[in-house]
């Protein structure tokens, strides 16, 4: 049961004078008995029943940036020389991902890892939702929260000890919760195609927003 498709990722950056990133991403789908493949995700469900999956999962991290994508003047004003920073550069997160449904909805948890020690954090994220079922669509309003921990938090939200000693702000957020909600949609089109969309807004606490590397009086993004 394969699928292939297009996708974009659309995200209202909180770094400094980055704007709206716009990802595309070519949009590959398999479903098997046990092993699974959707866009940026991979699994291996080795428990299943109709109301509980439990499943080995791998997924693309696309947090940090690119230098050349920040504004100057807006990392300027936040006292940072954009020539003294580094990339902070995509990671593979492998862990586990849980997912109950019934009547009353469904919860999803993760316990992801950075594999590739990008980072070398980790991250938990719960989240539940409530499908409703329009037409041949289906809507599920979301609502949820994401826990980084402290290397992940400081690599992605933080200032390096290489750019510290450059003469860098030294600032470590340390572990941050994020909340967020949003929904997803799903509607067939017709025998073979299908229209997926999801959007999320994320609250991001004071440990973030306070960090030189965000726009100033940034509350939250969507995506």
């Amino acid at each position: 049961r394969w699928g292939v498709g297009l996708a974009a990722i659309l995200n209202d950056s909180p770094y400094a004078g980055e704007g709206t990133r716009v990802l595309p991403i070519p949009l590959i789908t398999y479903q098997g008995e046990n092993f699974y493949f959707r866009g940026i995700t991979a699994g291996w469900n080795f428990m299943r029943t109709e109301s509980f999956e439990l499943a080995a999962i791998t997924k693309f991290r696309f947090d940090g940036f690119s230098v050349d994508d920040l504004g100057r003047k807006e990392l300027a004003s936040n006292g940072i020389n954009y020539k003294l920073l580094e990339d902070r550069d995509i990671a593979l997160d492998a862990g586990l991902g849980m997912k109950w449904s019934g009547e009353a909805g469904e919860i999803e948890i993760e316990l992801l890892a950075d594999v590739t020690d990008t980072s070398g954090g980790q991250e938990v994220s719960i989240q539940y939702g409530y499908p409703i079922h329009l037409g041949n669509g289906m809507l599920i309003p979301t609502i949820g929260a994401t826990w980084m921990s402290e290397d992940n938090a400081n690599y992605y939200y933080g200032t390096l000890d290489t750019e510290v000693t450059r003469g860098v702000i030294n600032y470590k957020p340390g572990a941050a919760t994020i909340a967020q909600v949003g929904f997803s949609y799903f509607q067939p089109i017709g025998e073979k195609w299908s229209l997926m969309t999801s959007v999320k807004y994320s609250m991001l606490p004071d440990e973030i927003t306070n960090s030189p590397l965000v726009t100033p009086d940034t509350d939250g993004t969507a995506s």
